[in-house]
């Protein structure tokens, strides 16, 4: 077995928070050999998609799978932290047991910590040992803790209903497997538990799980008793043969996909690890984000008065946000713009209201006592052992300041943004921050707090600027001025580098853009694969400046114009001249490219208050896309002669959306050409987008009745996977290169070539580098995807072999998992 050194083990360390301890305690791997000082990182990064936390003050940090080769070999250190660190709100850490693991030599001592686990008291002695020895032993299992006189406790017998299944994970029911077991338990009020021959353990304690010491091959025997029993035993069935989150679907999970091959830097000056948010490299001076300081009065004489005051705050700040979602729409689509309905959605919350309402008739003002209601929901929130939950605080934080700003008394130093290129510290940024940046000036952000989940890390990687989360307090005393690099791939701040490290640095930007610039001057060209098969790479659009731009880029026209953003953010729906100009200054600003226009694509999360829909319990199974058009029929028919008008004006073709049902189809069809003849305009191509398993299932019946498919990935892979792509959970797991959601994609392809049509996608897969290579291996003929990623996908389809990429296709179909399609590449 493998033996803990002493000299891996150190005594009193006094780290500041989780990012400093996973450091320190990395720093004791590679001083002893077992890893390179890159796979901190990689631990760092482990934080991202699993709780490490076991309990009784102990953690187990370590990297993900894919980084493993930065493994010299396999061991284990302990940071001994007397005081404890914090590890999750509420969870205080003693003993950091850090873990590089090539084989599985370092079971064993997981086995050690569980029975630790189960004796508080010796967890506290080995929290405050001065003997760095006693910890090695007692975890290589050469000392135990003296024997107890209780008498063995009975067997509990098996609850009622169960079934029995086979561990295949080829480490056991470890730690990660058994978090998720947990997880999926605890979501039920039934008592359930497992059996591992005479071992029982309860499903919702991990520390009960791990003491199982389940390994590869075992059967347990998973039993519960309960009004909603049965919904639970099916709900871990599924989970337990889903692989329970297992390390290949961990790897995934961390990985983002990118263009080119990132090299890993290693620095030579003082680094603040955090964790990364957005990739990107960035070289600058440090200029500390400082908020404002709002005052607010806390009494009022006039209450009448202050209610008023406080509607009218709610309503303007509504509107804010509403005309905030529409910027960020049209600039980053509609998920990212979601956040700042979510924030809308605060502002409406009754109970919210009610409380402020409340302290207001008690005589506070209307400031203090908005200011009150959200701030102490925003510690609950940020209180939350969820790490999603928690990062939820700082939204509500930001919807909350919006309002309170237009409360204020006086508002104090009201931050500027940047007006030259700077790398931004903050304790941390809102949505709304981030939002304002422009990437011109904001090179990189790194940000004391916060985390890759939050909504500010996702709007910083939507703006393409490199960013760095969870790097510690430390961060917030640096100087204004103070060289840095900021590497959001490796999560790192790097405070004063060396002219080694700038070195470096730049030629790493170098390299990247002298990458982006080849591209950028080849992107007039068209993308025509080694063996002469070509592509048409076009653009997807929200508004008439994007269509210029796609144009610019290299795009050969574009392959889907979202009209709904004529119809958002307004009082009434646009009239057939105000849609004719907009679709005519399209096709002029395309000079004779083709362009597909969408039909009308409302519900889901896409809501127009004037159209009075119908609330709904799932509006994304309700009426949307083509429902409600056929159900608005007025909408359809005034859109239909506004894009025939324009018809005239240059190459249009018309797409429908979310359709399922052949009789769908043909009504949308004779509304089109009954509106075509009337407006006497010449035919146009018709076409639909595949977004649903139906019309996937059934597209050699609607192949015969249209000149074309788009597939909409994104949509179609969270409804074959019946994953909402913007859960906060699932929505990491609702991969469009599914192997489920590429045989749906090449059971199109073939209905569509069977009938000598073709078939083009417009979903988030089109830009993903292996879901370029997939999607032309499948027979996709055309690939729209984002403004930036025109030049970047012509450029990688003129290097790809179109045998290759059918041949990688063709493997990427028989593969079980994302997983298994991502390690393709």
């Amino acid at each position: 077995m493998l033996a803990l050194d002493a000299k891996a083990v150190r005594i009193g360390g006094t780290p500041a928070n989780k990012v400093q301890a996973i450091n320190q305690v990395g720093e004791l791997l590679t001083s002893c050999g077992n890893i390179e000082p890159g796979y901190v990182a990689s631990m760092l990064a482990r934080e991202k998609i699993a709780n490490t936390f076991l309990g009784n003050g102990i953690a187990i940090p370590h990297g993900i799978p894919k980084d493993r080769e930065l493994i010299r070999k396999t061991g284990v250190a302990v940071l001994q932290v007397p005081a404890g660190v914090e590890w999750n709100p509420g969870e205080k850490v003693h003993l950091v047991v850090g873990i590089a693991a090539k084989s599985d030599e370092h079971l064993e001592i997981l086995a050690n910590l569980t029975d630790v686990l189960s004796e508080p008291d010796e967890a506290t002695r080995l929290a405050h040992t001065s003997d760095a020895g006693e910890i090695a032993a007692r975890l290589s299992g050469k000392a135990v803790a003296p024997a107890r006189a209780v008498p063995a406790a009975p067997v509990p017998a098996d609850l009622g209903e169960g079934f029995d299944v086979t561990i295949t994970n080829p480490h056991g029911l470890h730690a990660r497997p058994a978090t998720a077991l947990v997880d999926l338990a605890k979501g039920f009020k039934a008592t359930i538990q497992v059996r591992c021959g005479e071992r029982v353990a309860d499903a919702k304690s991990l520390i009960s799980l791990l003491k199982l010491g389940v390994q590869s091959g075992e059967t347990l025997r998973i039993t519960a008793e309960g009004a909603d029993a049965a919904q639970a035993l099916a709900k871990l069935r599924a989970g337990i043969e889903a692989g329970l989150e297992d390390e290949a679907a961990a790897a995934a999970e961390a990985a983002t996909p990118v263009v080119e091959t990132r090299q890993t830097l290693r620095y030579e000056g003082r680094t603040a690890a955090g964790i990364s948010a957005s990739p990107g490299l960035a070289i600058g001076t440090i200029r500390q984000f400082v908020r404002a300081k709002i005052v607010v009065e806390a009494t009022a004489r006039d209450p009448a008065a202050e209610l008023k005051k406080l509607d009218r705050g709610i309503e303007s700040a509504k509107r804010e946000l509403g005309d905030l979602f529409n910027e960020v729409w049209k600039k980053s689509g509609p998920a990212k713009a979601g956040i700042f309905k979510a924030h809308a959605e605060f502002l409406e919350d009754p109970e919210m209201l009610d409380a402020a309402r409340a302290l207001i008739r008690e005589g506070r003002s209307a400031g203090w006592a908005w200011q009150h209601v959200f701030e102490e929901r925003a510690g609950i929130l940020a209180s939350m052992k969820d790490q999603v939950l928690a990062a939820r605080a700082a939204d509500l934080r930001d919807a909350g300041r919006r309002v309170l700003k237009l409360l204020a008394e006086t508002i104090e130093d009201e931050p500027q943004l940047p007006t030259e290129p700077v790398i931004l510290i903050a304790e941390d940024l809102t949505p709304s921050d981030t939002a304002r940046l422009d990437p011109k000036f904001a090179l990189g952000l790194c940000t004391a707090g916060g985390g890759p989940t939050s909504h500010t890390s996702i709007i910083a990687r939507s703006l393409d600027i490199p960013a760095v989360v969870s790097a510690g307090d430390s961060v917030l005393d640096l100087a204004d001025g103070m060289p840095a690099i900021l590497d959001g791939n490796a999560g790192l701040l790097v405070i004063e580098p060396t002219e080694a490290d700038e070195a470096q640095a730049r030629q790493a930007l170098v390299d990247h853009q002298a990458q982006r610039d080849a591209e950028r001057r080849a992107c007039y060209k068209p993308a025509i694969m080694t063996d002469g098969t070509r592509i048409e790479v076009v653009a997807n659009i929200s508004d008439v400046a994007e269509a210029a731009h796609a144009v610019e880029a290299g795009g050969e026209g574009v392959g889907l114009l979202r009209t709904e953003f004529l119809f958002l953010q307004r009082e009434s729906a646009p009239s057939e001249d105000e849609q004719f100009e907009v679709y005519a200054a399209m096709t002029k600003a395309l000079n004779g490219l083709p362009i597909i226009i969408r039909t009308l694509d409302i519900g889901g999360d896409k809501e127009v208050p004037y159209l009075q829909m119908p609330a709904e319990m799932n509006p994304f199974l309700g009426e949307r896309g083509i429902r409600l058009c056929l159900a608005r029929r007025d909408l359809l028919r005034t859109q239909l002669r506004a894009i025939f008008r324009a018809a005239a004006t240059g190459p249009v073709r018309i797409m429908y959306p979310m359709i399922s049902m052949i009789e769908e189809l043909r009504k949308a069809k004779e509304i089109t050409e009954e509106v075509r003849l009337s407006v006497g305009a010449e035919p146009v191509e018709i076409g639909m987008m595949i977004e649903v398993p139906a019309s996937a299932v059934m597209a050699d019946v609607f192949a015969p009745e249209v000149d074309f498919f788009s597939i909409g990935t994104n949509d179609l892979t969270q409804y074959v996977l019946a994953m909402d792509r913007l859960h906060p959970q699932l929505a990491k797991l609702a991969d469009g290169l599914h192997p489920s959601v590429l045989r749906m994609i090449d059971q199109t392809v073939r209905a569509a070539d069977a009938a000598g049509k073709w078939v083009g996608a417009c979903g988030g897969v089109a830009g993903d580098p292996l879901g370029v290579v997939i999607l032309t291996g499948l027979g996709l003929r055309e690939l729209s995807v984002s403004i930036p990623s025109i030049a970047a996908v012509k450029a990688q389809i003129r290097g790809l072999s179109r045998d290759k990429a059918r041949a990688l296709a063709e493997r990427a179909l028989a593969c079980k998992t994302a997983a298994e399609v991502r390690a393709l590449a």
